[in-house]
């Protein structure tokens, strides 16, 4: 944990617009964690969810305002009830997250004097006019932090902000919670019947929220190319009520001929045993990951990875090493890198995995995250 001395007991508020249970409201319950036992206060302003009692157990509190519109009056509006949050919780330092909130917190930050600090989480596309314009606030922390080198790149090249201010903190996992011998036999048991898995059968993994980019009907398409069609893959994560796309995966899985092979899990509240269910685990997003936390996440767990060959997985695996890198939307070469690993023997997909695990603990920690945000924190306050 970071160091009590680190922090003379300032007042952070992190900025975002709800806490869901993606990797962004993850972090954000972390650096709560790490700011309450650094002897600082820890404030979160968001509409709230399912994170919002980890915020309070982690030390934290979550102030209740809804600032994801993008709406310029509202952004202005918002901005005015965070310069009162400011004012009255005398906040030191306000940490935005996402773009929207960000808008708000930079006018109040501006307007009260606090310090303002940004966490550039993604690749944010720019399809639309003005979008750049939009993104731009992510660049405008006093420090900005970027979660991959693949982003403080990105972050220079579009925005052209001066280098020395970006900080390069890579997302964490806890090695003690994804740990393959912290996992016992009964909750892998309880996934595995819960999901009708075949005895014996091959397992391929997707973690991750159901949306297009994420790839998923990459795989499915990779899957009726496979020499091993004994395999079967299983698709985790939340559809966030977007049950069209789920239909057209299921869908293309029959037209494929290979619906009986396709699982739709939905959401999983535990990711350490459904990765140990799994003999390989896919990333297969065809947009670059910012960083992409469940690569680092299955690697924890000691899985061989299959990535699409771009973003945050460029530096999180060593192709051949510790997983497979693959070109992004190529079905037939994720199909190949599939029937490659599961022609090893278990032993020398075990070696894989313990080497991914060795390199996850000496690069991507929880603690490690938490200790180098506690640093940016110290150095806008100096």
């Amino acid at each position: 944990m970071p160091d009590p001395a680190a922090l003379p007991y300032p007042v952070i508020l992190q900025v975002l617009p709800a806490l869901g249970g993606g990797g962004v409201e993850r972090g954000t319950v972390e650096m709560t964690q790490a700011i309450a036992q650094a002897g600082g206060a820890a404030l979160v302003a968001s509409a709230g969810g399912r994170l919002a009692a980890a915020v309070e157990r982690a030390g934290g509190r979550n102030i209740a305002l809804k600032l994801a519109s993008r709406n310029p009056w509202r952004i202005w509006r918002n901005a005015r009830l965070l310069a009162q949050v400011i004012r009255r919780e005398r906040v030191d330092i306000v940490h935005a997250r996402s773009r929207a909130p960000a808008w708000s917190a930079w006018l109040a930050a501006r307007r009260t004097g606090a310090k303002f600090v940004t966490t550039y989480h993604g690749s944010y596309n720019e399809d639309l006019p003005f979008k750049r314009r939009y993104n731009s606030v992510m660049a405008k922390g006093a420090l900005v932090i970027a979660i991959s080198r693949h982003i403080a790149a990105m972050i220079e090249a579009r925005h052209g902000i001066d280098p020395t201010r970006i900080r390069i903190i890579a997302r964490g996992v806890d090695p003690a919670v994804f740990d393959p011998d912290a996992v016992n036999h009964a909750r892998v048991i309880k996934l595995s019947t819960a999901w009708r898995l075949p005895d014996g059968a091959p397992t391929v993994m997707l973690p991750g929220r159901l949306t297009r980019w994420k790839g998923q009907g990459v795989l499915i398409e990779a899957m009726a190319l496979m020499r091993h069609t004994e395999a079967v893959c299983v698709l985790v994560g939340s559809d966030q009520g977007r049950d069209r796309y789920t239909r057209e995966l299921q869908r293309l899985a029959e037209r494929l001929g290979v619906g009986a092979r396709v699982r739709v899990a939905g959401d999983c509240a535990d990711m350490p045993a459904a990765l140990m269910l799994s003999d390989i685990v896919v990333n297969a997003s065809t947009d670059p990951e910012g960083f992409g936390r469940v690569v680092i996440e299955a690697q924890s767990m000691a899985r061989p990875v299959i990535a699409s060959d771009h973003g945050g997985a460029v530096e999180t695996i060593e192709h051949g090493v510790t997983g497979w890198r693959v070109p992004p939307g190529d079905a037939a070469a994720l199909a190949a890198a599939l029937d490659h690993a599961l022609d090893l023997s278990e032993a020398e997909r075990a070696a894989i995995g313990a080497r991914a695990r060795a390199s996850v603990r000496a690069r991507y920690t929880v603690e490690a995250m938490q200790a180098a945000t506690i640093e940016v924190y110290r150095e806008l306050l100096e």
